[in-house]
C-alpha cells in the first residue's frame, strides 16, 4: 500500500508535513519521502530507506535541509518517492499510491513511441512514479495527462503532484478504490489519504474528491480540473483492516464501522450457534486491528473482553517489518507477551481482521495452547479472502494460491472446487462447513466462522454497488 499527504500554504509547512506524512506510516515500511516548494530555493527532494526505522527518525534532520511554503510527502510500500521530474508541463515532484499491473506493456509502448528512456533500479525495473509521470507528459496539461495515465493504467492510482510555483494537483483513481480527504485552515489546504492526519494539525474537514476527479490547490482556493466519475469502487479492507482507527472514509468512521462489523458477527452466532458463546470465557482480538472488532462482538454478545496477550512494541512497533517474511514471522512471535491468569484453562474466542495465508495466525494459535488456554475459537472480521489483490496489492499475495482458503479447497477436492467459490464462501454450505471444518483441524481452532459478505456491507453502510468486494468475491 502506501500513503500521501501535503499543504499548500502561505507560511513554512514543511513541520506540519512531516507530521502528516508520518502519521501514514501504518500504510507502508519500504521508502519515505519529502519534496518541498521554497520561492528562493525552489523544488528539493529527500527520499530514504524506512525498511529498519521509522519515518521520523529518518527525516529528523529535515528541518535543516528543507523548508517550504508547499510540500509533498510519501510512505510507500514498493518504489522510491516522490519523484521530481522536468517536461514540457514544468518541473514538479509526483508521486503516487496504488498498483499498475500492466507496467511491462506501458514501458515498452512508450519506449517504441517515444524513442526516449527510463531510469532503471535494480534488475533493470521502472519506477512506478517514473512511469506514471512519463505518462501524464505526453499530453499538454497535467489534467489530459492525469486522465491519459488512468485510462491506460490497469489497476489503481492516486496521484499528489507539487509544483514548481507551489500549487497541489491532487487527482483520485478513476473508480475512488482509495480515498483522498482535503482540509482547510486560514493560510491553507492540505491533501491526506487520511484525514485525522491534517485533522491533528489544525485543518478542518474540506471534502473528499469523488472518483477520478482532479483539483488544483494554492493557499487560495481550489480549482476543479477535472469532475468526478460515476463509477466508485472503494475498497472495503479500507475499514476492515488497513484503514487507521480515527478516519472516516465517504463519512463512515473505520472504528465505529468494527465495533458494528463484531456485533454482527456475534448475532450471527448467537443464531447460528446456539449456546457456544455462553461457554467463552473472555473475548479478545488479534492485536491490533482484529481489536475493535472483537469489542463490538463482545458488547454484543454480553462475553467480558479481555486482552489475554499483549503486543509487545517499544521495540518493534510495526508489524510489518522487518521486509523478509520468516523474519516478521519471528518478531510477530517474540512480541506477543501471555497475561497468564487470563489464558490458562480458559475458552478463548478471538476476532482477526481477515484470514489471509495464516501463517502467523497458526503460531498465535499454538502460543495460546502452550500458555494453557482450553479451547482457541477463532472469528473472522471479513469473509474467506478468495482472490488475491490486484488493485491494491493489500494481501501481498502474489497468487491467489497464497490464500489458505485456496489451498484448503483444493486439499478438500482439488483443481475442481475452485469453480464453487461461491459456496465455499458460505458457511451455510456442505462446502462452507467443509472448508471451516479443515481450517480448524489444520490450525487447531475449536471453532471457525468468517464473517459475511452482506455482513460486512451492511456494516459500512454504504450502497453495495459503491464497495470494492473483488478479494472476497471476484467481481470488478
Amino acid at each position: 500500500m502506501g500513503g500521501f499527504f501535503g499543504i499548500t500554504s502561505r507560511r513554512d509547512c514543511l513541520a506540519d508535513v512531516f507530521f502528516g506524512v508520518d502519521y501514514h506510516s501504518h500504510l507502508g515500511t519500504r521508502r519515505g519521502g519529502l519534496a518541498a516548494y521554497d520561492p528562493k530555493i525552489g523544488l528539493q527532494r529527500k527520499i530514504h530507506n524506512i525498511e529498519n526505522a521509522p519515518f521520523r527518525t529518518k527525516f529528523d534532520h529535515v528541518f535543516e535541509e528543507m523548508r517550504g511554503t508547499s510540500a509533498i510527502g510519501c510512505i510507500s510500500d514498493t518504489d522510491p518517492q516522490p519523484l521530481l521530474a522536468r517536461s514540457k508541463l514544468g518541473t514538479y515532484a509526483i508521486c503516487m499510491i496504488g498498483v499498475i499491473n500492466n507496467a511491462q506493456e506501458l514501458i515498452d509502448r512508450y519506449l517504441a513511441q517515444t524513442g526516449s528512456y527510463f531510469d532503471s533500479m535494480t534488475g533493470g525495473r521502472v519506477n512506478s512514479t517514473d512511469l506514471i509521470s512519463a505518462l501524464i507528459n505526453q499530453k499538454g496539461s497535467f489534467a489530459e495527462g492525469i486522465r491519459f495515465a488512468n485510462e491506460q493504467i490497469e489497476g489503481t492510482a492516486s496521484i499528489l503532484i507539487l509544483q514548481e510555483d507551489g500549487a497541489l494537483i491532487a487527482a483520485r483513481d478513476k473508480v475512488g478504490r482509495l480515498p483522498i480527504c482535503i482540509g482547510h485552515n486560514e493560510t491553507g489546504y492540505a491533501v491526506s489519504f487520511e484525514s485525522f492526519a491534517y485533522q491533528k494539525m489544525g485543518y478542518e474537514d474540506e471534502r473528499e474528491l469523488g472518483p477520478g476527479e482532479i483539483v488544483r490547490l494554492t493557499p487560495q482556493g481550489i480549482e476543479q480540473l477535472a469532475a468526478p466519475g460515476k463509477k466508485k469502487r472503494i475498497c472495503s479492507f479500507l475499514w476492515s483492516y488497513y484503514g487507521y482507527p480515527t478516519s472516516t472514509y465517504e463519512g463512515v468512521n473505520v472504528e465505529a464501522m468494527r465495533y458494528r462489523n463484531g456485533a454482527i458477527m456475534a448475532i450471527n452466532d448467537r443464531l447460528s450457534r446456539p449456546g457456544e458463546t455462553e461457554q467463552i470465557d473472555y473475548v479478545g482480538g488479534v492485536p491490533d486491528s482484529g481489536t475493535p472488532h472483537a469489542i463490538g462482538y463482545a458488547n454484543q454478545s454480553g462475553r467480558p473482553f479481555a486482552r489475554a496477550f499483549i503486543k509487545y512494541t517499544p521495540t518493534w512497533s510495526r508489524s510489518f517489518m522487518p521486509a523478509n517474511q520468516a523474519a516478521r514471522n519471528r518478531i510477530a512471535k517474540m512480541k506477543q507477551i501471555p497475561v497468564n491468569e487470563l489464558i490458562r484453562g480458559k475458552n478463548l474466542l478471538f476476532v482477526d481482521d481477515s484470514i489471509v495465508r495464516g501463517t502467523q495466525l497458526k503460531e498465535t494459535v499454538e502460543f495460546l495452547y502452550e500458555s494453557g488456554a482450553k479451547a482457541v475459537h477463532m472469528r473472522s472480521a471479513c469473509p474467506p479472502i478468495m482472490y488475491a489483490c490486484k488493485y491494491l496489492n493489500f494481501s501481498r499475495s502474489n497468487s491467489d494460491m497464497d490464500l489458505i482458503a485456496r489451498r484448503v479447497i483444493v486439499e478438500l477436492e482439488g483443481e475442481e472446487g475452485l469453480e464453487h467459490l461461491e459456496e465455499y464462501s458460505d458457511g451455510n454450505t456442505a462446502r462452507g462447513q467443509n472448508l471451516r471444518r479443515a481450517i480448524c483441524e489444520k490450525f487447531h481452532f475449536a471453532s471457525l466462522e468468517f464473517q459475511s459478505l452482506e455482513g460486512v456491507i451492511q456494516a459500512i453502510g454504504l450502497p453495495a454497488c459503491e464497495l470494492c468486494t473483488y478479494c472476497w468475491n471476484g467481481k470488478e
